[in-house]
């Protein structure tokens, strides 16, 4: 389910979450992930339900939208040079620094709840996160993220 040209390493020059979620949804609708209207949609959804996590020691985004926007199940996946500010889920103001991006476009909502999972279990494996911040965007880290990925069954 991961392409790896939708995994983008220490991205830089993104100045907030809008550009951040812009230019994942531009990646997805360029590798026909998605249709056209996704964008839109994951921004709207963005402004209505934030999706900024924090964790320990890192705070990431799962950003995603309504099935009917996607082609085929992906996960796109971006790591950023510097923080931008996402606000955090379950709140409406409160903002975090955010260098980790899970862009999620399942087309069968059946999926989404054990995607779901399986991505708060990789989410929640400090190690492997802190593995996955430091990588940059080398051909080489691109395949160890990927075996994390599998290690975390969400290939």
């Amino acid at each position: 389910m991961i392409e790896k040209k939708i995994i983008k390493l220490k991205v830089k020059n993104l100045k907030d979450s809008k550009d951040v979620l812009s230019y994942l949804a531009d990646c997805l609708i360029e590798e026909k992930m998605v249709k056209p209207s996704y964008k839109n949609a994951v921004l709207e959804r963005e402004n209505s339900y934030p999706t900024g996590l924090q964790f320990d020691g890192y705070a990431i985004a799962l950003p995603h939208t309504d099935s009917e926007h996607v082609i085929k199940s992906q996960i796109a996946i971006m790591t950023l040079e510097k923080p931008v500010k996402f606000v955090e889920m379950a709140s409406s103001d409160k903002e975090i620094d955010v260098k980790n991006i899970f862009m999620l476009a399942l087309k069968d909502s059946n999926q989404h709840i054990k995607i779901l999972q399986k991505v708060m279990e990789l989410l929640q494996d400090k190690e492997d996160m802190s593995k996955i911040e430091s990588f940059d965007d080398s051909k080489e880290n691109v395949e160890k993220l990927v075996e994390i990925l599998e290690k975390h069954e969400l290939n």
